[in-house]
Parts: C-alpha cells; structure tokens; sequence
C-alpha cells in the first residue's frame, strides 16, 4: 500500500512541474498578424501624412520569420529585400540598424567601428529603417524593417508602427 501511495505522490508531482513547463512557454509574448497590421497602416498612414516616398513594410517575429509584408503602390522593388533584411537584422542583433551601422562603421567622429567584419555579412544591413520590437519588459518579439524613401524617413515610418502598439506591448 505504502508503494502505491509514493508511487501516486512522485506521478502528480512529476505531473505539475510537466504542466508548469507547458504553461511558461505558452506565457512567452509573441507577435501576431493582428499587430502587425496595425503596425503596417500607421507606416502607411505617417508615409502618406508626411508625403515621402511609398515604402516597403517588412515584419518579422523574433527569429526572422516573416510575419507581414506590404509593399506600396510605387515602392522600389530592390527595396523589398532591403525591407525584409533591415527587419531581419533588428530581430537578429536586437538594435536598430541605425546603431547596428555605428558598429560596423563606427560614429560620424571619424572612429572605426567596433565589429567592421559585420560588413561581410550579406544578410546585415547597417543603415536607418529596422527597429526591434520588444515589450515594456524587454522581451523582443520581432522587429521591422521599412525601405524606399531615406534611412531617416524609413526610421521614421518604423517608429509611428511601433508608437501604434505600444500600449500592447
């Protein structure tokens, strides 16, 4: 009897740490194509308020997998994967590519960068556009990456998509 009963004690305990696992993953944030629209129509909306050049809007979950790709009417089509790069790059190496390009190539005070073999990489892209996503706990879930008007308006359009969740967040 005494063997059934710790028998029956050791399967429920290993039972409820089996289930707290299953519960902590499933408690991980993550972003879905519910926030990515409506991180893509503030891009859109802040591009066409601001009348720079039409955009391509790429975002990705944390591990660079595709989540929404726009791309608007007139946008360059070389820019697509500038877009998806500059998303894949903010998600991958958690900074702006703005900062991601003082790395590689140091600041504008004439000082090299501390990682210049960055620019070997051909799936980095090292100049304004790509922000990280991450939550107001720090977590990154994706990031976003725009391409088609200047570095600093691409910025720009990524940062309105962010403004537009960020009480989610």
């Amino acid at each position: 009897m005494k063997f059934k009963v710790i028998f029956f004690l050791i399967t429920i305990f290993f039972s409820s740490q089996q289930i707290a696992v299953a519960n902590s993953l499933k408690m991980k944030p993550v972003i879905n194509l519910s926030l990515a629209k409506i991180m893509a129509n503030a891009c859109e909306k802040n591009q066409l308020e601001n009348g720079y050049n039409p955009v391509n809007i790429a975002i990705v979950d944390d591990g660079g997998d595709l989540v929404l790709f726009r791309r608007q009417d007139d946008a360059y089509l070389l820019s697509i994967d500038i877009a998806m790069k500059k998303a894949k790059s903010s998600a991958g190496i958690p900074f702006p590519t703005r900062k991601i390009e003082e790395i590689v190539y140091g600041k504008k005070d004439g000082k090299p960068g501390r990682v210049p073999g960055l620019v070997h990489s051909k799936d980095i892209v090292a100049f304004a556009g790509g922000l990280p996503i991450k939550t107001k706990n720090g977590y990154l879930i994706g990031a976003i990456g725009i391409s088609g008007a200047t570095g600093d308006q691409d910025e720009q359009c990524a940062a309105a998509a962010l403004e537009s969740i960020e009480k989610v967040l």
